[in-house]
């Protein structure tokens, strides 16, 4: 359900990072009525932070480092020729400064993954997470939130159950955002796109290679250890959102 008093359906997807976000906003951008918008918030976070990110010195220089800034255009921006305004974002971008008001002017939407397959993709090439690097509380918070503004929890997809089977899944994503879905959102073409943010040519190589969602593939890395209380703290997390997916 559209969250704004205007006609523009501001669909904002939360999302922890090493999941099928950029996927999913290649499936939207694909949409003839839709304009999307890459991590509006990492400029901000890294120049808060000061976080060793890739290419973070390009990505500060090309954002808006100001969140009030990127939050009034969020929230009030008016994309040219679009009915939809799709927004990837990453959820440890909610950094605990930032007000939380405008969350509420969105049509919020939750990407969760399994986070035994979360964790094993993350360390691969970051350093050992916390829960907030993995923008597990913020899921949480944006759910929490949602459900007692409105009583009733946002859209939450599964990244397994959309690559199961991406046809039923953005169907049932799009009736619960209140847009009508469209075949256009299950394949693109390959290549780069002028919204990709600049962090892509590090990062977006397979998704730049890809037609549509990949099937889904197990992984059989598991988390070491020496991370396992991390892991049951995101498991009971990823367990409450579960249940609450789209089915």
């Amino acid at each position: 359900m559209n969250s704004n008093s205007d006609s523009l359906i501001r669909v904002a997807m939360w999302s922890g990072p090493r999941n099928i976000s950029t996927a999913m906003m290649r499936a939207w951008e694909n949409r003839p009525d839709t304009v999307v918008v890459d991590e509006p918030l990492y400029s901000h976070f890294l120049a808060i932070t000061g976080k060793d990110h890739p290419m973070a010195s390009e990505v500060i220089a090309a954002g808006e480092t100001d969140w009030e800034q990127a939050v009034e255009w969020l929230t009030g921006g008016e994309p040219v020729g679009a009915g939809v305004f799709f927004q990837k974002h990453m959820a440890h971008h909610l950094l605990p400064e930032m007000g939380r008001d405008w969350i509420d002017r969105l049509t919020n939407c939750l990407l969760i993954r399994d986070p035994q397959e979360m964790i094993t993709s993350y360390i691969v090439k970051n350093d050992i997470p916390e829960m907030e690097d993995l923008g597990i509380p913020q899921l949480v918070e944006v759910y929490e939130r949602v459900l007692e503004r409105t009583g009733a929890p946002p859209p939450i997809v599964d990244s397994r159950d959309v690559l199961e089977d991406p046809g039923r899944m953005l169907e049932l994503l799009c009736e619960a955002v209140g847009v009508e879905f469209t075949a256009a959102m299950l394949s693109w073409s390959p290549g780069r796109r002028d919204s990709d943010g600049v962090w892509g040519a590090h990062w977006y190589d397979q998704v730049e290679r890809s037609t549509g969602f990949r099937g889904y593939r197990p992984k059989p890395d598991r988390v070491p250890e020496s991370l396992s209380g991390l892991l049951a703290e995101c498991q009971a997390c990823y367990d409450r959102l579960y249940a609450d997916r789209l089915v």
